[in-house]
């Protein structure tokens, strides 16, 4: 299993209990805003905003919240603008860390960034030092409860996935960026819930964490990047085995 799996499926855990979703539709519609504002309001000729509306569909927004994110993208409630930030560094453990943000003011945002690294034990890098690391993929998890692993096997790899993986919990599937969209149609129209269905940055290594102490600094930092408003997305190389998971109450 990798690091980044696990992380995936802490994540959608963690989501699925907590109550900060003004603070995820809040992330997700600025997400809709600079694909707005980049490509158009229309989803069927504008891939990146379909993207952010599915991941607004899938986080339960309101339609009329949707609605209002694009016409801000196009113009036609005033001019917002966010730009897009990357931010690269390492956590404790020598464990490589990407984080993709939108910010409205990238020199209050990424001091903030800086600090959380210091603070959590790690250091920001400088720009290409960790995204090397990454693959851009697709990824997309399905409960195991679900549909069978043999059946979804033979879906998804006539479907176009490169691979897929039993994770105890959830099957996770990855596939090229331009297999992403074909392959999602494909298990909807199959009628197979997604717990999740994303383009994601997927480690190419993992680093393995092996004690509990830089497991828990570890989730520490993840949990406190993704809290942070301007923080789109957190990517990180790690492989939490599931006995240290389990001692931490992951």
């Amino acid at each position: 299993m990798s690091g980044h799996s696990h992380w995936s499926t802490i994540k959608f855990k963690k989501a699925a209990i907590d109550n900060k979703r003004g603070k995820l539709w809040s992330k997700i519609a600025r997400m809709i805003i600079v694909a707005a504002k980049a490509g158009g309001g229309d989803p069927s000729a504008n891939l990146s905003l379909r993207y952010a509306i599915d991941k607004a569909k899938a986080a339960n927004m309101p339609k009329d919240t949707i609605e209002k994110a694009v016409k801000k993208g196009t113009g036609e409630l005033g001019d917002v603008h966010y730009e897009n930030v990357l931010y690269e560094g390492y956590a404790p453990g020598g464990v490589a860390v990407m984080i993709e943000g939108l910010t409205d003011n990238r020199n209050r945002t990424a001091p903030e960034i800086k600090k959380i690294f210091e603070r959590r034990g790690g250091s920001t890098g400088a720009a290409g030092c960790v995204s090397w690391m990454f693959t851009k993929k697709g990824l997309i998890t399905v409960k195991s409860d679900a549909v069978g692993e043999d059946d979804l096997m033979e879906i998804v790899l006539s479907a176009g996935a490169d691979d897929m993986q039993n994770l105890g919990e959830i099957y996770e599937i990855t596939c090229t960026p331009a297999a992403y969209d074909g392959l999602k149609k494909t298990l909807e129209e199959k009628k197979i819930p997604l717990e999740s269905a994303q383009l994601s940055m997927i480690p190419q290594n993992k680093v393995p964490v092996t004690d509990v102490e830089t497991a828990q600094k570890l989730l520490g930092m993840m949990e406190e990047f993704e809290d942070h408003d301007d923080v789109q997305e957190v990517y990180a190389n790690f492989d939490i085995p599931d006995e240290i998971l389990k001692k931490i109450g992951g």
